[in-house]
């Protein structure tokens, strides 16, 4: 059968392939993690939206809550001595100004 290109009819069937999902544009401007090097290593870290934040964290630098609604960053080690699972497992969620701010301790 030859393929039509006429739209498809109020009351015809939808192609079998659906309607494309919806892409979070925010998330993905937001997800990619940035590198950073500091004298404490090197980091990967993520920016996290007010609309993507959900959950209540602690800040490491501070510590004090980062409310659902609060911007604020995710951040991991890119040089963990157990490899990429053990570091991505040992992220934290800090503040942005507590991450900037952050000193280095030997």
């Amino acid at each position: 059968m030859p393929r039509s290109n006429r739209p498809n009819r109020p009351g015809s069937p939808r192609p079998k392939w659906g309607a494309p999902p919806e892409i979070d544009l925010e998330r993905a401007r937001a997800g990619l993690p940035l590198r950073e090097s500091a004298p404490d290593g090197d980091w990967s870290v993520r920016r996290i939206t007010e609309r993507n934040a959900a959950k209540t964290y602690t800040c490491p630098g501070c510590n004090a809550s980062i409310l659902p609604g609060i911007a604020h960053l995710v951040v991991w080690r890119e040089d963990s001595l157990f490899g990429p699972e053990s570091a991505l497992a040992d992220r934290r969620h800090w503040h942005v100004r507590c991450w900037q701010t952050r000193s280095f301790r030997y």
